[in-house]
Protein backbone atom coordinates (compact mmCIF):
# COMPACT_ATOMS: atom_id res chain seq x y z
CA UNK A 1 0.00 0.00 0.00
CA UNK A 2 3.18 2.47 1.09
CA UNK A 3 4.50 1.80 -2.82
CA UNK A 4 1.34 2.08 -4.24
CA UNK A 5 0.76 5.22 -2.66
CA UNK A 6 3.81 6.60 -3.74
CA UNK A 7 3.28 6.51 -7.15
CA UNK A 8 -1.23 7.85 -7.31
CA UNK A 9 0.61 11.19 -7.45
CA UNK A 10 3.72 10.55 -9.62
CA UNK A 11 4.39 15.12 -9.55
CA UNK A 12 4.52 15.31 -5.87
CA UNK A 13 6.47 11.81 -5.12
CA UNK A 14 9.08 12.75 -7.89
CA UNK A 15 9.29 16.48 -6.54
CA UNK A 16 10.01 15.13 -2.74
CA UNK A 17 12.05 12.82 -4.57
CA UNK A 18 14.33 15.31 -6.13
CA UNK A 19 14.41 18.02 -3.49
CA UNK A 20 16.41 14.54 -1.49
CA UNK A 21 18.36 13.59 -4.62
CA UNK A 22 19.47 17.42 -5.23
CA UNK A 23 20.76 17.51 -1.16
CA UNK A 24 22.96 14.65 -1.76
CA UNK A 25 24.03 15.49 -4.43
CA UNK A 26 25.49 18.93 -3.36
CA UNK A 27 26.43 17.45 -0.05
CA UNK A 28 28.65 14.89 -1.39
CA UNK A 29 30.18 17.14 -4.26
CA UNK A 30 30.94 19.67 -1.64
CA UNK A 31 32.92 17.78 0.87
CA UNK A 32 34.51 15.76 -2.41
CA UNK A 33 35.49 18.86 -3.53
CA UNK A 34 37.59 19.85 -0.30
CA UNK A 35 39.03 16.75 0.69
CA UNK A 36 40.25 16.29 -3.11
CA UNK A 37 41.61 19.91 -2.78
CA UNK A 38 43.59 19.08 0.24
CA UNK A 39 44.31 15.78 -1.01
CA UNK A 40 45.92 16.98 -3.89
CA UNK A 41 47.72 20.15 -1.97
CA UNK A 42 49.43 17.28 0.68
CA UNK A 43 50.33 14.81 -2.45
CA UNK A 44 52.14 17.63 -4.14
CA UNK A 45 54.13 19.61 -1.20
CA UNK A 46 54.17 16.38 1.04
CA UNK A 47 54.62 13.24 -0.53
CA UNK A 48 56.13 14.61 -3.39
CA UNK A 49 59.41 15.92 -1.58
CA UNK A 50 59.23 16.15 2.24
CA UNK A 51 57.51 12.63 2.79
CA UNK A 52 55.79 12.32 5.84
CA UNK A 53 58.09 11.86 8.31
CA UNK A 54 61.76 12.75 8.42
CA UNK A 55 64.81 12.20 10.76
CA UNK A 56 67.48 14.52 11.34
CA UNK A 57 70.51 15.67 13.90
CA UNK A 58 69.04 16.95 16.50
CA UNK A 59 69.03 20.78 15.97
CA UNK A 60 69.22 20.45 12.48
CA UNK A 61 65.95 22.08 11.55
CA UNK A 62 66.55 25.18 13.39
CA UNK A 63 69.74 25.81 11.79
CA UNK A 64 69.82 24.17 8.54
CA UNK A 65 73.34 24.28 7.71
CA UNK A 66 75.78 21.42 6.70
CA UNK A 67 77.04 21.47 9.35
CA UNK A 68 74.01 19.89 11.28
CA UNK A 69 74.48 16.85 9.35
CA UNK A 70 75.43 12.71 10.52
CA UNK A 71 77.07 10.30 9.67
CA UNK A 72 75.44 7.15 7.63
CA UNK A 73 74.29 4.54 9.59
CA UNK A 74 73.56 1.27 8.32
CA UNK A 75 72.58 -0.39 11.64
CA UNK A 76 69.99 2.48 12.51
CA UNK A 77 68.49 2.23 8.61
CA UNK A 78 68.38 -1.52 9.86
CA UNK A 79 66.25 -0.85 13.03
CA UNK A 80 63.92 1.51 11.24
CA UNK A 81 62.88 -0.78 8.73
CA UNK A 82 62.25 -3.81 11.22
CA UNK A 83 58.84 -1.51 11.31
CA UNK A 84 56.49 -3.62 8.70
CA UNK A 85 54.54 -0.12 8.63
CA UNK A 86 58.63 1.33 7.32
CA UNK A 87 58.75 0.58 3.78
CA UNK A 88 62.02 2.08 2.65
CA UNK A 89 63.95 4.40 4.22
CA UNK A 90 65.71 7.28 2.07
CA UNK A 91 68.83 8.78 2.58
CA UNK A 92 69.37 12.70 1.99
CA UNK A 93 72.09 15.26 1.73
CA UNK A 94 70.39 19.22 1.03
CA UNK A 95 71.80 22.46 1.03
CA UNK A 96 71.00 26.11 -0.77
CA UNK A 97 73.73 27.04 -3.61
CA UNK A 98 73.81 29.09 -6.25
CA UNK A 99 72.55 27.75 -9.31
CA UNK A 100 74.30 29.79 -12.63
CA UNK A 101 74.14 29.93 -16.45
CA UNK A 102 76.10 32.73 -18.19
CA UNK A 103 75.34 35.71 -16.41
CA UNK A 104 72.09 34.76 -14.59
CA UNK A 105 71.84 33.31 -11.50
CA UNK A 106 69.38 31.90 -9.06
CA UNK A 107 68.97 30.48 -5.41
CA UNK A 108 68.43 26.76 -5.89
CA UNK A 109 68.23 23.63 -3.10
CA UNK A 110 70.59 20.92 -4.03
CA UNK A 111 68.96 17.15 -3.33
CA UNK A 112 71.77 14.66 -3.33
CA UNK A 113 69.97 11.15 -2.93
CA UNK A 114 70.02 7.72 -3.86
CA UNK A 115 67.71 7.78 -7.24
CA UNK A 116 65.95 4.24 -6.93
CA UNK A 117 64.94 4.86 -3.27
CA UNK A 118 64.17 8.55 -4.02
CA UNK A 119 61.68 7.67 -6.76
CA UNK A 120 60.33 5.28 -4.50
CA UNK A 121 59.46 7.65 -1.91
CA UNK A 122 58.23 10.38 -4.12
CA UNK A 123 57.93 8.88 -7.69
CA UNK A 124 60.83 11.66 -8.63
CA UNK A 125 61.21 9.24 -12.17
CA UNK A 126 57.65 9.23 -13.83
CA UNK A 127 57.66 13.64 -13.37
CA UNK A 128 60.89 13.48 -15.87
CA UNK A 129 59.24 15.77 -18.45
CA UNK A 130 62.69 15.59 -20.76
CA UNK A 131 65.43 13.72 -20.98
CA UNK A 132 66.35 10.30 -18.51
CA UNK A 133 66.23 9.66 -14.68
CA UNK A 134 69.50 9.30 -12.58
CA UNK A 135 71.33 6.40 -12.18
CA UNK A 136 73.27 6.16 -8.77
CA UNK A 137 76.77 6.50 -10.76
CA UNK A 138 75.92 9.57 -12.49
CA UNK A 139 77.70 12.98 -12.17
CA UNK A 140 74.72 14.49 -13.93
CA UNK A 141 71.73 16.34 -12.27
CA UNK A 142 68.29 16.86 -12.84
CA UNK A 143 66.96 20.56 -12.18
CA UNK A 144 63.30 21.61 -12.11
CA UNK A 145 61.35 22.96 -14.51
CA UNK A 146 61.14 26.61 -13.14
CA UNK A 147 64.29 26.52 -12.50
CA UNK A 148 65.51 25.58 -15.77
CA UNK A 149 63.53 28.49 -17.44
CA UNK A 150 64.56 30.86 -15.45
CA UNK A 151 68.18 30.16 -16.01
CA UNK A 152 67.38 29.54 -19.78
CA UNK A 153 68.91 26.14 -20.11
CA UNK A 154 67.93 23.00 -21.46
CA UNK A 155 69.30 18.97 -21.77
CA UNK A 156 72.72 18.64 -22.29
CA UNK A 157 73.17 21.77 -21.13
CA UNK A 158 75.43 22.65 -17.93
CA UNK A 159 74.85 24.12 -14.85
CA UNK A 160 77.06 25.59 -12.51
CA UNK A 161 76.25 25.26 -8.66
CA UNK A 162 78.60 27.30 -6.37
CA UNK A 163 77.79 27.53 -2.62
CA UNK A 164 79.28 26.46 0.84
CA UNK A 165 80.45 23.06 1.88
CA UNK A 166 80.56 20.74 4.95
CA UNK A 167 82.65 22.56 7.76
CA UNK A 168 82.99 25.94 5.88
CA UNK A 169 84.60 24.62 2.30
CA UNK A 170 84.35 25.91 -0.85
CA UNK A 171 81.49 23.83 -3.00
CA UNK A 172 81.85 24.64 -6.98
CA UNK A 173 81.11 22.52 -9.99
CA UNK A 174 79.59 22.11 -13.10
CA UNK A 175 77.09 19.77 -14.16
CA UNK A 176 75.14 18.16 -16.85
CA UNK A 177 71.54 18.91 -17.10
CA UNK A 178 70.68 15.07 -17.79
CA UNK A 179 66.68 15.44 -17.16
CA UNK A 180 64.25 18.08 -16.40
CA UNK A 181 61.07 17.20 -13.81
CA UNK A 182 58.18 19.20 -13.53
CA UNK A 183 56.28 19.36 -9.43
CA UNK A 184 52.88 20.15 -8.93
CA UNK A 185 53.74 22.62 -6.65
CA UNK A 186 55.37 25.81 -7.55
CA UNK A 187 57.78 26.48 -5.35
CA UNK A 188 59.03 23.58 -5.62
CA UNK A 189 59.19 23.46 -8.84
CA UNK A 190 61.12 26.55 -9.24
CA UNK A 191 63.83 25.94 -6.94
CA UNK A 192 65.57 21.88 -7.22
CA UNK A 193 68.19 20.54 -8.40
CA UNK A 194 68.39 16.75 -7.88
CA UNK A 195 72.44 14.69 -7.73
CA UNK A 196 72.66 11.29 -7.00
CA UNK A 197 74.08 10.94 -3.33
CA UNK A 198 77.71 10.52 -3.74
CA UNK A 199 77.98 12.96 -6.10
CA UNK A 200 76.42 15.35 -3.99
CA UNK A 201 78.59 14.34 -1.30
CA UNK A 202 81.44 14.70 -3.34
CA UNK A 203 80.58 17.86 -4.46
CA UNK A 204 79.97 19.19 -1.01
CA UNK A 205 83.22 17.57 0.57
CA UNK A 206 80.47 15.76 2.81
CA UNK A 207 81.49 12.32 2.26
CA UNK A 208 79.32 9.65 4.00
CA UNK A 209 76.99 12.65 5.69
CA UNK A 210 73.43 13.08 5.32
CA UNK A 211 71.19 15.68 6.62
CA UNK A 212 68.49 14.18 6.28
CA UNK A 213 66.18 10.77 6.27
CA UNK A 214 62.79 10.27 4.58
CA UNK A 215 60.81 7.48 5.42
CA UNK A 216 58.21 5.79 3.11
CA UNK A 217 55.03 4.63 5.04
CA UNK A 218 52.59 2.62 4.00
CA UNK A 219 49.26 4.32 4.86
CA UNK A 220 49.37 8.57 5.93
CA UNK A 221 47.08 7.34 8.53
CA UNK A 222 50.10 5.04 10.46
CA UNK A 223 52.04 8.32 10.53
CA UNK A 224 52.13 9.45 14.32
CA UNK A 225 52.61 5.70 15.54
CA UNK A 226 55.64 5.81 13.09
CA UNK A 227 56.93 8.66 14.42
CA UNK A 228 56.38 7.79 17.88
CA UNK A 229 58.37 4.33 16.76
CA UNK A 230 60.84 6.11 15.71
CA UNK A 231 61.86 8.64 18.59
CA UNK A 232 61.86 5.37 20.54
CA UNK A 233 64.29 3.80 18.47
CA UNK A 234 66.93 6.22 17.39
CA UNK A 235 67.46 8.15 20.89
CA UNK A 236 67.62 11.69 21.88
CA UNK A 237 70.72 12.66 19.36
CA UNK A 238 68.32 12.90 16.44
CA UNK A 239 64.85 14.70 15.97
CA UNK A 240 61.86 13.36 13.93
CA UNK A 241 59.31 15.24 12.64
CA UNK A 242 56.06 14.48 10.81
CA UNK A 243 55.00 17.13 7.47
CA UNK A 244 52.58 18.51 10.47
CA UNK A 245 56.02 20.21 12.04
CA UNK A 246 57.51 20.40 8.88
CA UNK A 247 55.54 22.23 7.32
CA UNK A 248 53.18 24.20 9.98
CA UNK A 249 52.07 26.71 7.96
CA UNK A 250 50.03 24.48 5.34
CA UNK A 251 48.80 22.10 8.15
CA UNK A 252 47.33 25.25 9.74
CA UNK A 253 45.53 26.29 6.94
CA UNK A 254 43.96 22.81 6.45
CA UNK A 255 42.46 23.01 9.63
CA UNK A 256 41.30 26.14 9.61
CA UNK A 257 39.87 25.20 6.28
CA UNK A 258 38.37 22.47 7.68
CA UNK A 259 36.81 24.74 10.61
CA UNK A 260 35.11 26.89 7.70
CA UNK A 261 34.24 23.80 5.86
CA UNK A 262 31.90 22.34 8.59
CA UNK A 263 30.55 25.54 8.91
CA UNK A 264 29.42 25.86 5.31
CA UNK A 265 28.84 22.49 5.53
CA UNK A 266 26.10 22.68 8.64
CA UNK A 267 24.82 26.14 6.92
CA UNK A 268 24.09 23.76 3.65
CA UNK A 269 22.27 21.15 5.88
CA UNK A 270 20.07 23.75 7.36
CA UNK A 271 18.83 24.65 3.60
CA UNK A 272 18.54 20.94 2.96
CA UNK A 273 16.31 20.07 6.06
CA UNK A 274 14.17 23.20 5.05
CA UNK A 275 13.94 22.35 1.42
CA UNK A 276 13.01 18.84 2.79
CA UNK A 277 10.45 19.87 5.32
CA UNK A 278 8.78 21.77 2.75
CA UNK A 279 8.26 19.53 0.15
CA UNK A 280 6.84 16.82 3.23
CA UNK A 281 4.72 19.79 4.22
CA UNK A 282 3.29 20.15 1.05
CA UNK A 283 2.85 16.78 0.60
CA UNK A 284 0.61 16.76 4.11
CA UNK A 285 -1.34 19.54 3.70
CA UNK A 286 -2.53 17.93 -0.41
CA UNK A 287 -3.57 15.17 1.46
CA UNK A 288 -5.69 15.92 4.21
CA UNK A 289 -8.58 15.01 3.15
CA UNK A 290 -7.21 11.50 2.39
CA UNK A 291 -6.30 11.04 5.35
CA UNK A 292 -9.63 12.03 7.19
CA UNK A 293 -11.31 9.64 5.06
CA UNK A 294 -8.71 6.65 6.06
CA UNK A 295 -9.76 7.36 9.88
CA UNK A 296 -13.71 7.94 9.31
CA UNK A 297 -13.62 4.41 7.52
CA UNK A 298 -11.64 2.46 10.65
CA UNK A 299 -8.36 3.14 10.11
CA UNK A 300 -6.11 3.15 13.44
CA UNK A 301 -4.42 6.70 13.92
CA UNK A 302 -0.91 4.44 14.79
CA UNK A 303 -1.67 2.39 11.64
CA UNK A 304 -1.79 5.55 9.22
CA UNK A 305 1.16 6.79 10.52
CA UNK A 306 3.14 3.98 9.93
CA UNK A 307 2.18 4.25 6.62
CA UNK A 308 3.57 8.16 5.91
CA UNK A 309 7.01 7.23 8.08
CA UNK A 310 7.02 4.16 5.02
CA UNK A 311 6.20 6.74 2.58
CA UNK A 312 8.57 9.10 3.51
CA UNK A 313 11.35 6.51 4.16
CA UNK A 314 11.08 4.85 0.77
CA UNK A 315 10.92 8.25 -0.96
CA UNK A 316 14.09 9.00 0.84
CA UNK A 317 15.92 6.23 -0.08
CA UNK A 318 14.90 6.19 -3.62
CA UNK A 319 16.45 10.02 -3.22
CA UNK A 320 19.33 9.15 -1.84
CA UNK A 321 20.06 5.93 -4.01
CA UNK A 322 19.32 8.82 -7.13
CA UNK A 323 21.78 11.31 -5.60
CA UNK A 324 24.40 8.88 -5.21
CA UNK A 325 24.50 7.41 -8.84
CA UNK A 326 24.48 11.36 -10.33
CA UNK A 327 27.03 12.26 -8.42
CA UNK A 328 29.55 9.33 -8.44
CA UNK A 329 30.12 10.22 -12.44
CA UNK A 330 30.56 13.42 -11.54
CA UNK A 331 33.09 13.12 -9.01
CA UNK A 332 35.18 10.48 -11.05
CA UNK A 333 35.18 13.07 -14.28
CA UNK A 334 36.43 16.01 -11.89
CA UNK A 335 38.98 13.43 -10.50
CA UNK A 336 40.54 12.58 -13.90
CA UNK A 337 39.93 15.74 -15.08
CA UNK A 338 40.32 18.20 -12.42
CA UNK A 339 38.85 22.06 -13.59
CA UNK A 340 41.79 24.30 -13.52
CA UNK A 341 41.67 28.12 -13.07
CA UNK A 342 44.11 30.94 -14.25
CA UNK A 343 45.03 34.59 -13.79
CA UNK A 344 44.95 36.44 -10.64
CA UNK A 345 43.17 33.26 -8.43
CA UNK A 346 45.86 30.89 -9.91
CA UNK A 347 48.33 32.93 -8.11
CA UNK A 348 47.01 33.30 -4.87
CA UNK A 349 46.48 29.49 -4.81
CA UNK A 350 50.17 29.26 -5.73
CA UNK A 351 51.55 31.62 -3.03
CA UNK A 352 49.98 29.05 -0.63
CA UNK A 353 51.41 26.26 -2.54
CA UNK A 354 47.96 24.85 -4.39
CA UNK A 355 48.47 24.02 -7.65
CA UNK A 356 45.51 25.71 -9.25
CA UNK A 357 43.33 22.67 -10.06
CA UNK A 358 39.94 21.76 -7.80
CA UNK A 359 40.30 18.00 -8.21
CA UNK A 360 37.56 15.48 -6.52
CA UNK A 361 38.05 12.80 -3.44
CA UNK A 362 36.77 9.80 -4.66
CA UNK A 363 36.30 7.95 -1.06
CA UNK A 364 33.27 5.84 -0.46
CA UNK A 365 33.38 7.31 3.21
CA UNK A 366 31.66 10.76 1.57
CA UNK A 367 29.18 8.77 -0.24
CA UNK A 368 28.20 7.19 2.59
CA UNK A 369 28.16 9.69 5.32
CA UNK A 370 26.87 12.29 3.55
CA UNK A 371 24.25 9.94 2.30
CA UNK A 372 24.02 9.06 5.80
CA UNK A 373 23.30 12.00 7.37
CA UNK A 374 20.74 13.41 4.24
CA UNK A 375 18.54 9.87 5.18
CA UNK A 376 18.68 11.06 9.00
CA UNK A 377 17.43 14.48 8.31
CA UNK A 378 14.75 12.80 5.88
CA UNK A 379 13.79 10.63 8.70
CA UNK A 380 13.56 13.22 11.64
CA UNK A 381 11.33 15.73 9.14
CA UNK A 382 8.94 12.65 8.58
CA UNK A 383 8.20 11.93 12.22
CA UNK A 384 5.92 15.35 11.07
CA UNK A 385 3.34 13.75 9.13
CA UNK A 386 3.13 11.01 12.08
CA UNK A 387 2.53 13.73 14.41
CA UNK A 388 0.06 15.13 12.13
CA UNK A 389 -1.90 12.13 11.60
CA UNK A 390 -2.49 11.58 15.15
CA UNK A 391 -3.48 14.90 16.16
CA UNK A 392 -5.99 14.94 13.50
CA UNK A 393 -9.61 15.43 13.51
CA UNK A 394 -11.28 13.56 10.73
CA UNK A 395 -14.03 15.81 10.58
CA UNK A 396 -12.63 18.81 10.07
CA UNK A 397 -9.95 17.19 7.62
CA UNK A 398 -12.37 15.82 5.18
CA UNK A 399 -14.16 19.20 5.34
Amino acid sequence: MVWRNLWRNRRRTLITMASITFAVLLAILMQSLQKGIFDNLVKNVVSFYHGYVQIHKKGYWNEQVLDNSFAMNDSLVNELKKNKHISEVVPRIETFVLASESNITKGCMVVGTEPAKEDYLTHLKSKVIAGEYLQSNDTAALIAEGLAKRLNISLNDTVVLLGQGYQGSMAAAKFKIKGIVHFGSPALNDGLVYLPLVTAQNFLGAENMLTSMALAIDKPENMEMIQKSAIALIGNNYEVMNWKELMPEIANHIKADGVSFYIFTGILYFIIAFGIFGTILMMTAERQHEFGMLIAIGMKKNKLGQMLMGETFLIAILGVLLGIVISLPIVIVFNLYPPRITGQMATVYEQFGFEATFPTAVDANIFIIQSGIVLLIAFIIGLYPLWHAQKMNPITAMR
